[in-house]
């Protein structure tokens, strides 16, 4: 009942703590609500429009989200099968109420691995599995004659941030789910300090080599992969002082999955992010761009739905995460980009004022209006036409800038014109124009007189940065941006 009302017109938001499922008839709604309170979730039936919703809120939504995933019709079947954003979200959701403990540390023999119970519970469901500490890894198993219990264990598995598979036993009507050492340091924070628990304890006993140890616990302290599911990236600065974003794995399926994730996110191959595959066992990676770190922040905010704002808003926060462990600089290079993303379109053209003042001379300026445009040159390149209708110091005007690409490096290099048939009438329209230009982006443009007695202002990528602010002209900026991009 859960699952159906769930998948099809319902929602599960990990960010607003909030489960929805959705109902044909009120009668069906209100026997949902009441099956829930035997569960002890509280729920409330609203009616949006003709359509009855059931909602759970705080802790509720949490419990609610453990039952949808736990007991839900969802194939686990590889790693790549959180494919459905609800059903990620209701992880996330039900993983706050994940309760992980071990007891009963043991050895049988001098020659017998260390073993121990590792309980894992969630939803009001709860299983008992077996830890060994072997000669080369540390191993998790659950195994039954019921299969479904198997399968309940493997779910709980998946709600602690292992990927785990159910496996029928060769020639037994058994199946088991085992996962080793490099899976589960993939895991929560809370079956890691679980596992590390039992180590540490292992070794105190003298029945562990201390060195082997270490590695387990390095491995388990750092953690391969943050319980969200995105793998490890190193965060940190280039020697130029760029931000430097690098997932890197000698697994083709690994680096093939993660590209996939980003571009479901909304980011571009070649755009936002580059791959490299791994070859003859070298290291492949994804390496993320500042412009694709900037624009998952514009996607948090602006994104198209709310599963793509929450699936971009998850990885910015992850990325700031690993940024802040890498240091104060590499954490203010970043913090400083995703502002800048976040800023995208965020600022509205219509009714702007400023007033500021350019060596002793003041300015006041008000927007009317504007819009950008990209257009095909006769050379087939693609220019970014930026049109913006000002009011400079009571004259009012229209200052069209125009951007196109230009040089090896393929930068975005844009220029206008001043206007007026005598050389005082062309002073003057580029005083306005340079005036405008930086009143809305903070930087002055370069002004310059040719030979024939043209004026020209001439702007670069740091103004269509603050173009780009603008909600008028942010779209047509990005996309040609990613349309020019020779990535």
């Amino acid at each position: 009942m859960i699952s159906g009302a769930v998948d099809g017109d319902g929602y599960v938001s990990a960010v607003r703590k909030e489960v929805g499922l959705t109902s044909g008839k009120l009668e069906v709604a209100l026997l949902e609500a009441a099956a829930l309170a035997a569960h002890g979730i509280k729920a409330k039936v609203r009616v949006a429009g003709k359509t009855p919703r059931v909602l759970a809120f705080g802790g509720d939504a949490v419990r609610l989200a453990g039952l949808y995933f736990l007991y839900g019709a969802h194939p686990l079947e590889g790693d790549d099968r959180l494919k459905n954003h609800k059903l990620a979200g209701a992880v996330e959701l039900a993983a706050e109420e994940l309760d992980i403990r071990w007891e009963g540390l043991r050895r049988r023999t001098e020659d017998s691995p260390v073993a121990a119970d590792l309980i894992i519970s969630a939803g009001g469901a709860a299983v008992k599995y077996n830890v060994y500490l072997s000669r080369k890894d540390i191993e998790l198993q659950f195994h039954s004659t019921d299969r479904s219990r198997v399968e309940l264990a493997a779910h709980l598995l998946r709600l602690a941030g292992v990927s785990a598979e159910v496996v029928k036993v060769s020639g037994r009507d058994e199946w088991r789910v085992v996962a080793t050492t490099d899976k589960l340091a993939g895991g929560h924070e809370k079956l890691r300090k679980a596992l590390a628990e039992i180590v540490r304890k292992a070794v105190e006993n003298g029945w562990v080599d201390a060195n082997k140890a270490e590695r387990w616990l390095e491995k388990l302290e750092e953690g391969l992969i943050l319980r969200e599911g995105w793998p490890k990236y190193h965060v940190g600065l280039s020697s130029s002082g760029g931000l430097e974003i690098r997932y890197q794995s000698t697994n083709p399926d690994s680096i093939r999955q993660e590209a996939q994730r980003l571009e479901n996110m909304g980011l571009k191959r070649g755009v936002h992010f580059t791959v490299k595959m791994p070859d003859k066992g070298r290291y492949g990676y994804v390496s993320i761009l500042s412009e694709g770190l900037a624009y998952a922040a514009y996607l948090s905010v602006r994104g198209k739905d709310e599963q793509q704002r929450e699936l971009a808003a998850a990885f910015v926060e992850y990325i700031l995460q690993r940024a802040e462990k890498a240091g104060k600089d590499v954490y203010r290079k970043a913090k400083e980009i995703e502002e800048e993303g976040k800023a995208w379109g965020s600022m509205e053209l219509k009714k702007f004022e400023k007033e500021f003042e350019v060596d002793g001379k003041k300015y006041k300026v008000k927007v009317k209006g504007g819009e950008a445009e990209i257009e095909e040159s006769r050379r087939d390149r693609k220019l970014l036409r930026i049109k913006i209708t000002a009011e400079v110091n009571g004259v009012e005007g229209d200052y069209v800038i125009t951007y196109s690409r230009h040089g090896k490096r393929n930068a975005a290099v844009g220029f206008a014109v001043a206007r007026g048939n005598a050389p005082e009438d062309r002073e003057a329209d580029a005083e306005r124009f340079a005036a405008v230009i930086e009143a809305l982006t903070g930087k002055r443009p370069k002004v310059y007189r040719k030979k024939n007695g043209q004026i020209v202002i001439e702007c670069y990528r740091e103004h269509l940065d603050g173009f780009i602010r603008y909600a008028e002209l942010a779209d047509d900026i990005i996309r040609w941006l990613e349309e020019t991009s020779r990535r």
